[in-house]
């Protein structure tokens, strides 16, 4: 009996279920919100190897359009900056759509100063020093990233935000954000989005002294009194 059980175990070893195939998120292609990007040039082709992820800075008003937020970032870039396409990959509006930006084969760009090659830049629409990311934005972006890790080959230990990047130039992707990078939270539900898992992705408490406002929601109406 004792040689039967040695015999199953080892022909149970590599027996382990596979890791299952992640479709990516629906997101909304270059074509469909209206790219016009210039050429880019070979030598910024790159092998994507770390994915970073960032906040636009700006605060969100409700009602914005995010298709024009995009638009519009590509234009100011290439008027302003002269770079020839959105310096992201991917873009997430508050309401959890993906925008498609600069194709990953190339790198992508910064106002601050580190090497760029290998990374993949995921931006999330809105200022997190001063609001509160959405949940389908942390949603989105968990699939996104978990697909990414998956079809790019990317070790989710290679996750970080802008500012683990380009250490003291700049606090992207904002504290609200930030935390669940630095407590390790944003991580382990791409881990468990790639083992086949649905995370409990959820916002965390409001952080001591941080913003308090939502930013798919209106900031509440100031009383006449208290304007005063």
């Amino acid at each position: 009996m004792k040689w039967f059980i040695v015999l199953c175990a080892a022909l149970c070893i590599g027996c382990a279920s596979p890791a299952p195939h992640l479709e990516k998120p629906p997101t909304i292609t270059r074509e469909q919100w209206g790219s016009t990007p210039q050429p880019i040039p070979d030598s910024r082709r790159h092998t994507p190897q770390f994915i970073t992820i960032h906040h636009a800075g700006v605060d969100w008003k409700p009602g914005r359009d995010p298709a024009l937020f995009v638009k519009n970032m590509q234009t100011w870039g290439q008027n302003e900056k002269h770079w020839p396409d959105l310096p992201y990959h991917f873009m997430i509006a508050p309401d959890g759509r993906i925008f498609e930006a600069r194709p990953i084969q190339y790198e992508p760009e910064s106002n601050t100063k580190y090497d760029l090659q290998g990374h993949i830049g995921v931006e999330l629409m809105g200022n997190f020093e001063n609001q509160r990311p959405s949940e389908a934005q942390l949603k989105s972006t968990v699939a996104l990233v978990a697909w990414l890790c998956q079809d790019l080959k990317i070790d989710p230990s290679q996750i970080a935000g802008h500012k683990d990047r380009a250490r003291g130039q700049t606090s992207c992707p904002g504290k609200d954000f930030y935390r669940y990078l630095e407590d390790g939270e944003f991580v382990a539900w791409v881990r468990q989005t790639l083992a086949g898992k649905q995370p409990d992705v959820k916002s965390g408490a409001a952080l001591p002294g941080g913003p308090t406002i939502v930013i798919d929601r209106p900031a509440p109406a100031t009383s006449p009194a208290s304007r005063s």
